[in-house]
């Protein structure tokens, strides 16, 4: 058992936990040691069946740049009438923090476990990277964006057939605290179900 102020520290944290914009998110970003921690984090959520329906996929340093090419590429195919300056945003979509994981939706189509419940774990390690990140003190962002949705940019992220992506979370050190946003007001989507 943890000690109270040990679990009230993390309960605060994530009750406080609010996501930065990529494009706020700075250098430090987490080390080799710290990814891994991070992702054994989200690696813990439930998984009906024990099929692990997800995988990672992680950004950093180079291979940024080199995603950055693809997605600039693939934009001005899709949109041949893309300014210079759209084609560098697209370009540097990937430069926005200094490491993005990719999680990947894998689902098995042959296994009883239904596809639904599958998807929802994969869901579920994100919002734990997310969580995660936070509470190792780094900024973090779950975007899927529209290359998460194109055919081209699946072929090149080697997914199969029954491979989606989740999201993308963007990781690394914040400047300042983000201010707060609205949230939705809690106590109008709680309900106790009775019989009729």
């Amino acid at each position: 058992m943890y000690p109270p102020s040990r679990l009230k520290d993390a309960a605060d944290r994530i009750r406080e936990r609010r996501s930065v914009r990529a494009a706020d998110i700075l250098e430090p970003g987490p080390s080799e040691t710290e990814i891994n921690e991070m992702l054994e984090i989200a690696s813990r959520v439930p998984d009906h069946g024990k099929l692990g329906p997800w995988r990672f996929l992680i950004f950093d340093g180079d291979s940024r740049q080199e995603f950055g090419e693809l997605l600039r590429n693939q934009f001005a195919k899709t949109n041949p009438d893309s300014s210079e300056a759209i084609l560098e945003r697209e370009y540097s979509r990937f430069m926005r923090a200094p490491t993005i994981i990719g999680v990947i939706s894998k689902v098995d189509p042959a296994s009883r476990i239904p596809e639904w419940e599958q998807v929802l774990s994969s869901g579920a390690v994100c919002q734990n990277l997310l969580v995660g990140a936070s509470l190792m003190g780094f900024a973090a962002q779950w975007l899927t964006e529209w290359y998460a949705y194109d055919e081209i940019i699946a072929k090149a992220l080697g997914l199969t057939e029954n491979e989606r992506v989740s999201g993308f979370i963007y990781i690394g050190s914040a400047g300042e605290k983000p201010a707060e946003r609205g949230r939705p007001d809690l106590q109008s989507r709680i309900s106790k179900w009775c019989p009729a």
